[in-house]
């Protein structure tokens, strides 16, 4: 049409609703339409932002119509007019949509509830970009596999990483649905060691030697990340904050910012005019780490609800083919949502 890559979005939940605004705010992409079936409050504010709605089943525009909700007609409606599908769908749905998009010849992406397999490739834009280009489909992994990738690359590329041994504090649930569910009073380790996203990683990068371990915790903010790495030699302080400093999608916090806990960093985001309040980027407290000979420890915040954000922009650039260069695609990315610049840069431009 314009010369735009034409996205679709198939569920507008946590992750779906943000990637829809992400989307409008990219120069290069335009927003086709959002398929769902729900009737309450999550699908009624699209008809207000002028996104069309269309139902994601042929129940669901049965429900439509009777809730007086308007829709577009239904998924396959939209499925004819976009380039890429990104489907935010629960897990296991989505891995059901897939024989949709393969029937169509349609390139999809997925998130990181659904497996490896599924799609036989998973992305993490500052690791892998080139590998999905031109690609049918990716899985943007999860928040917590990609903010370790995001970090630990960042290392390796410095030359600096060896192996690395995690544990994640994680949220109990996301905040909208807390009502619903999630854990109280108690902490819930995962039940086996490694926890899955290590594994995750080296579907992204199979060279990485990590290892994890989860804890499920009372809170629904984001997730804390405590890191031990062995390095490859001895370093200083100074070149492992570069080599971290490298990367637009990790900031650095000094104690002198007063971002002592998950909270704060979440009110400064909203402070700063970021849409919901979202993190895209890992915040790393620079000056509680540490670095002893070729050991390195360290610890950072991951937004649940956002880190993926950026990644599924970057996924749809890859897939589409039209842009081959990692770097400019994260470039473009990060100036649209307003990533980069550290923390008290100007106020985000995006959604």
């Amino acid at each position: 049409m314009d010369g735009t890559i034409g996205v679709a979005v198939n569920g507008y939940g946590v992750i779906g609703k943000r990637v829809a605004d992400a989307v409008g705010a990219q120069g290069d992409m335009r927003l086709v339409g959002v398929a769902d079936i729900a009737t309450d409050w999550r699908t009624r504010v699209l008809q207000p932002k002028g996104v069309p709605l269309f139902a994601g089943t042929a129940e669901a525009r049965e429900a439509l119509r009777a809730a007086g909700v308007p829709s577009a007609g239904g998924l396959e409606d939209l499925l004819g007019a976009v380039d890429v599908i990104v489907d935010c769908t629960p897990k296991h749905v989505a891995a059901e949509n897939v024989p949709i998009y393969r029937a169509r010849g349609l390139k999809f992406i997925l998130q990181g509830g659904e497996k490896h397999a599924v799609t036989g490739h998973s992305f993490v834009a500052e690791a892998n970009f080139a590998s999905a280009v031109g690609r049918d489909a990716t899985r943007v992994v999860s928040c917590n596999t990609t903010a370790t990738v995001r970090t630990l690359t960042a290392l390796k590329r410095a030359g600096l990483l060896h192996r690395a041994r995690g544990t994640l504090l994680r949220r109990a649930t996301d905040p909208w649905e807390s009502h619903l569910g999630g854990i109280m009073n108690t902490l819930a380790p995962e039940s086996e060691i490694p926890s899955h996203q290590g594994p995750d990683a080296q579907t992204v990068d199979p060279d990485l030697d990590v290892l994890t371990m989860a804890v499920k915790a009372p809170e629904t903010i984001g997730h804390l990340h405590y890191w031990s790495v062995q390095m490859t030699r001895d370093a200083t302080r100074d070149e492992v904050l570069d080599a971290f400093g490298a990367s637009s999608r990790i900031v650095l916090m000094k104690d002198e910012y007063g971002l002592d806990a998950l909270n704060s960093v979440k009110e400064l985001m909203a402070d700063r005019g970021r849409s919901r309040g979202d993190l895209y980027e890992v915040a790393l407290w620079a000056d509680m780490l540490k670095v002893q000979g070729d050991e390195l420890f360290y610890a950072y915040m991951v937004d649940n609800q956002a880190i993926v954000i950026p990644e599924t922009i970057d996924a749809i650039r890859a897939l589409s083919g039209r842009e081959t260069s990692g770097p400019r695609s994260i470039e473009a990315t990060d100036a649209a949502l307003g990533i980069g610049g550290g923390l008290f840069a100007p106020r985000p431009v995006g959604p």
